[in-house]
């Protein structure tokens, strides 16, 4: 599917839960959020319709988050059917890695082929400063379960916060020296934050980079970018088994390759994070609509797909997204 843009609509990210164990300092308020009822969510069923109506127009790689979304019952079973649709090439699911060391084989006997773990540290005391209470140990013995298991790559996406974890750059960089780990640093984004939070916790990835190239040599790598490509840009340190990747959503703008569409817990499907114009899926589902109908609902929704956020210049802008991360999916 070619939107208006010229951009093939490939890859689709479905939420299936607004639950966390972790309440993430970026991610979410302190008192945590109000969440959504079991009625409110789709049903496993009905996001098997939304993607097999989505491969249908093009859809290739699905993506399954969260919230938290090994804390939703039934998943393995559900990543099963997501990876027996015979169009689906690549299914793989992110998580904050705290349930991951018992689910790991699981999730790889479900067809699972690879995981995302988030983590931005290695310290304890700070990783439960950050996470308001997680234990860093469980998810680096979910890692190590997930390498066993032959989940590969694994990918470990760090978000580098001024004053916070910064200094850490360097222990996630080495990650990858002995380890054939994806380490990507992530660049903070404004959900549900005020200018000035955001301003006082960003960092570039300029920043991360250089930082990185002070210690290590880095080659560029050629990442044979094809159907199922992401946005980050990848480098590995001379030697190192492992990769490093960075993905700039704010310094540096890939609006004009993006790929994806998202599916909200509550059945809402977003062409852009940061655009509040979202297509509901659920009203028409519980109505019982045909496929086709389906079918040209996402149609549309993928004919709406901004080709990048403008401000008044006409450059890609800065904007707050009203919601919080853990209600759109990761």
């Amino acid at each position: 599917m070619i939107d208006g843009h010229n951009r093939e609509i490939n890859y689709l990210r479905i939420s299936v839960t607004d639950r966390c164990n972790l309440r993430c300092m970026y991610c979410m308020p302190k008192e945590g959020l109000s969440l959504l009822g079991h009625d409110d969510i789709l049903r496993y069923e009905e996001i098997l319709r939304v993607c097999r109506a989505a491969v249908g127009l093009g859809i290739v790689k699905a993506r399954v988050t969260g919230g938290e979304p090994l804390v939703r019952r039934g998943l393995i079973q559900f990543l099963g059917r997501i990876s027996a649709i015979p169009e689906i090439i690549d299914t793989s699911i992110t998580t904050n890695g705290i349930l991951l060391d018992e689910l790991a084989e699981g999730l790889r006997s479900a067809g699972v082929s690879r995981v995302n773990v988030s983590i931005d540290s290695l310290k304890p005391e700070r990783y439960a400063e950050i996470t308001r209470g997680g234990d860093v140990h469980k998810v680096m013995d979910g890692i190590a379960a997930a390498h066993k298991a032959g989940l590969h790559p694994i990918k470990i996406n760090m978000v580098p916060l001024k004053g916070v974890n910064e200094e850490e750059v360097l222990d996630f960089a080495r990650l990858t020296v002995n380890l054939p780990y994806q380490v990507r640093f992530i660049e903070l984004m404004p959900f549900e934050k005020s200018k000035a939070d955001f301003e006082n916790g960003f960092l570039s990835n300029e920043y991360v980079e250089e930082k990185i190239r002070e210690v290590y040599e880095l080659e560029e790598v050629n990442s044979g970018r094809g159907r199922a490509a992401g946005p980050a840009k990848m480098f590995r340190i001379k030697g190192a088994a492992g990769e490093i990747g960075f993905i700039s959503s704010i310094s540096e703008h890939f609006c004009s390759s993006c790929n994806r569409l998202r599916l909200t817990a509550d059945g809402h499907l977003r062409s852009c994070l940061f655009s509040e114009e979202e297509t509901d899926l659920k009203t028409p589902l519980r109505a019982g609509c045909s496929d086709e109908e389906l079918t040209r609902l996402i149609s549309q929704s993928i004919a709406r797909k901004p080709e990048q956020t403008k401000s008044a210049k006409g450059k890609p802008a800065l904007r707050k997204c009203a919601k919080a991360m853990s209600s759109i999916g990761g």
